[in-house]
């Protein structure tokens, strides 16, 4: 007899999973300095917190994500969907557009306060700002009220409000992360898809990063549109670097 594993456990733990597959997949790639948005000098000398603690603190908003995913999915379980059967593609698209502008306008304002709010900032958002070069695995380096604010509950969030469900949820959360892994990465692929159809991208976000761009390019993790809207959109130009990769540049809009 073959092991079930049930569509709740999936869509908490496949997210994970793909993760630290996908940003494992960067890091490999992470030596095509032509491809990169900062030199490794400047990604070893500028950030200000070291890869053992960044992982250390990945694995924890990880755990915290997981018990809540767990939570959530048992206390919005129910059978509808067996009753009924599967949901047809064009629902499955809508949920998917929907749990995508939740999660965006959550993600904007909360991130958004967190740097106008001083204390917030200081003491909370600050933490994800040490890698002020980002790469992929630090995607999820926050601390942890903000792991739980901004990620968890959004997540949860985006997913009572789209309806969807837990086997619709394990793509959605898998996207999702990936997308998130995409705009930390650092660098800038040629083909890259996510760069083909969304302006929020790794330039777009690294952006923000920068001490110089940390009042703009709030959005994430998909769409621009709430920075267009609030006037918090920077736009910028990829510029060769000496001694190799891109430089995201600010320009005016």
């Amino acid at each position: 007899m073959g092991i079930v594993i049930s569509d709740q456990i999936l869509g908490t733990f496949v997210p994970i999973l793909v993760y630290w597959l996908y940003s494992g997949i960067y890091v490999l790639l992470g030596s095509f300095d032509n491809y990169r948005l900062h030199s490794k000098k400047d990604e070893q000398e500028k950030n200000l917190v070291s890869k053992s603690t960044v992982l250390r603190g990945v694995f924890f908003q990880q755990t915290i994500q997981a018990i809540v995913a767990i939570l959530l999915f048992k206390v919005t379980e129910n059978e509808g969907e067996v009753a009924t059967g599967p949901k047809s593609w064009l629902t499955i698209v809508v949920q998917f557009i929907v749990a995508m502008l939740v999660l965006d306008t959550w993600q904007y304002f909360i991130h958004r306060y967190m740097h106008q709010n001083k204390f917030l900032y200081k003491h909370v958002h600050s933490q994800h700002h040490r890698l002020v070069v980002p790469y992929a695995f630090g995607a999820l380096y926050n601390h942890p009220l903000e792991g739980l604010l901004l990620d968890t509950i959004g997540g949860a969030l985006s997913f009572l409000v789209s309806g969807m469900s837990p086997r619709v949820a394990i793509f959605f959360f898998s996207f999702a992360t990936i997308k998130t892994v995409d705009d930390h990465c650092g660098l800038w692929l040629p083909g890259n898809l996510f760069h083909v159809f969304f302006r929020n991208n790794s330039a777009y976000h690294d952006v923000h990063h920068q001490l110089y761009g940390s009042k703009y390019n709030f959005s994430q993790p998909f769409f621009v549109t709430w920075d267009r809207i609030f006037g918090t959109y920077r736009p910028y130009s990829l510029e060769k670097r000496a001694g190799g990769g891109f430089e995201a540049r600010l320009k005016e809009d």
